[in-house]
């Protein structure tokens, strides 16, 4: 499996790393735009991410907008919203606003911080990459 770690924060991102290494390659970002910049890569090498952790809150690009260009990307290669990279939010805010403008755009799972490796595990499994990593 092929991971994509959008954090802006150095040590959420290694934790996020350390608790995906078994199941996935993992390449990371440290804002929205290095984000798209990495997903629009692997779309053109044809090897797209099987998983996006992804950030609400980053500089120069937040994780809304970030995954408002992913899902436009995948879009206009032909991907259906269901074949896509599955996101899931890893994020502070837990506001009702961010959570349902998150689901909107394309995310399928969304967790407030700290992610614990059980809550993380537990939404992979729900998404079925969890088999995928097998």
């Amino acid at each position: 499996m092929r991971c994509l770690i959008v954090e802006d924060d150095l040590t959420a991102r290694e934790l996020l790393r350390y608790y995906l290494r078994s199941y996935a390659e993992c390449s990371m970002a440290a804002n929205g735009l290095e984000a798209v910049e990495a997903v629009e890569s692997s779309l053109e090498a044809e090897q797209p991410y099987d998983l996006i952790c992804l950030d609400i809150m980053m500089p120069r690009m937040n994780g809304q907008e970030a995954l408002t260009a992913i899902r436009k990307m995948e879009k206009d290669r032909g991907a259906k919203r269901e074949n896509g990279a599955k996101v899931i939010m890893t994020t502070a805010m837990d506001d009702s606003d961010n959570v349902k403008k998150a689901f909107e755009t394309g995310c399928q799972a969304y967790i407030v911080k700290p992610v614990g490796r059980k809550r993380l595990y537990s939404e992979m499994e729900k998404l079925g990459l969890m088999a995928q990593a097998s």
